[in-house]
């Protein structure tokens, strides 16, 4: 296999594998309904459904680099796939709750060990491109998100004459065939990279590199979930009800152009600060712009918004692979920073819906999201282009 047929392999299987990160989890919304009725679970269960996902994200990130420490890239990816495919699998298969809350925190494990691996898989498959390797995964992701939302009910559930569990058992074949392709396709010389410093596993919580690039991550994570979460009744108690599917489509439809930008300007971008500062002002004042309209321009809001995230989704993800000197350490850093980042944003989903209930008014749940955009304006990493530069920079993080 030559470079260039390797090098496209590479950005092949990065894409595919950033599908997979988001196809199983967005596969329940369509169908939820559905689900709700079968089970027979009230809102607070539904609700708990829904957040276990990020719940687990944020839990086994850290946990996941060791099996990237012992096994090597290929080997997590493998697994995590495999995992993720086994909890969707028996998920279809839920009799009750528990059983479905059991099965999709199986899932979820799967998608947590994978996420830092992406992260490791972009230092080792394509390492003088990793700006542009995270946008491939990154808008292969973005992908994964809508999908399974677009094609759902009107595909997938008619095809298996209306049985939604059937229909979310179908999603595990896509996770499989990419496991089988990434343990075929990945160079050997690349496939069986392990890190030596399997003692290291543990991400340095005291690492001020690890805290920068996780809270600059965030930002992006928090604000996307949150104006997601509290959007609908936003509109509901304006008045605006009708407004809601438009909005929510704007928001996450608006990902896609950022993304196929990112795709073409991304090597341009990588190293610089400037992106992050100007995407984190952009966010919020989008977010100004949602709490303070309630009319067609809440549809505009949503939709720069969804923009703006989405670009500085793809840039807060190359962090890792652009700044750490050593490959060993990518892994590691991405798990802590994916940690602190899913912790993060469940903070500011708690105290949006504590200022909600405080102040009688959902209007104040915008607070919290407002003020949680902020750290991509304080926390983005100043970086160095070259090796030299990027070793001080670890090493001054790390005593920091």
């Amino acid at each position: 296999m030559n470079r260039s047929m390797t090098a496209r392999a590479s950005f092949g299987l990065l894409w595919t594998c950033g599908i997979s990160l988001r196809l199983t989890v967005l596969a329940v919304p369509p169908v939820i309904s559905l689900i709700q009725r079968d089970l027979n679970l009230s809102g607070t269960e539904i609700g708990l459904l829904s957040g276990i996902p990020v719940v687990v994200f944020a839990i086994f990130a850290a946990p996941g680099s060791i099996v990237i420490a012992r096994m090597g890239v290929r080997v997590a990816l493998v697994s995590g796939l495999l995992i993720a495919a086994g909890g969707t699998l028996l998920r279809s298969g839920a009799s009750n709750a528990w059983q479905l809350y059991l099965t999709t925190m199986l899932m979820s494990v799967g998608i947590a060990i994978m996420q830092p691996a992406m992260a490791a898989a972009v230092r080792e498959w394509v390492p003088k491109r990793s700006a542009f390797g995270t946008a491939v995964y990154t808008n292969g992701l973005i992908m994964g998100e809508i999908i399974p939302v677009a094609t759902m009910l009107p595909f997938v559930l008619p095809y298996f004459s209306g049985s939604w569990r059937a229909a979310l058992g179908a999603w595990s074949l896509p996770l499989i065939a990419t496991a089988i392709a990434v343990a075929i396709f990945v160079p050997k010389s690349e496939a069986n990279v392990a890190t030596r410093r399997v003692a290291g596993w543990l991400p340095q919580w005291n690492s001020r590199l690890n805290w920068r690039i996780g809270l600059t991550m965030g930002s992006v994570t928090s604000t996307y979930f949150s104006i997601n979460g509290f959007l609908p009744a936003y509109l509901n108690g304006s008045g605006h009800p009708e407004l809601t599917s438009a909005v929510l489509t704007a928001l996450n439809a608006g990902q896609i152009p950022a993304s196929f930008l990112l795709l073409l300007a991304a090597d341009r971008l990588q190293g610089k600060r400037w992106p992050y500062l100007v995407l984190g002002a952009l966010s919020s004042c989008c977010v100004v712009g949602m709490m303070t309209s309630a009319s067609g321009w809440t549809v505009f809001w949503a939709g720069l918004a969804g923009f703006s995230l989405g670009a500085a989704l793809v840039l807060a993800l190359a962090l890792a692979p652009l700044l750490c000197s050593n490959p060993d350490d990518v892994a590691v850093t991405s798990a802590a920073a994916f940690a602190i980042s899913y912790g993060f944003a469940m903070m500011v989903s708690l105290l949006s819906g504590a200022a909600w209930d405080l102040v009688g008014n959902v209007n104040a749940a915008f607070i919290p999201i407002l003020l949680g955009g902020l750290p991509i304006l304080l926390t983005a990493p100043k970086f160095a282009r070259t090796e030299g530069a990027l070793t001080r920079a670890t090493v001054s993080s790390e005593k920091s």
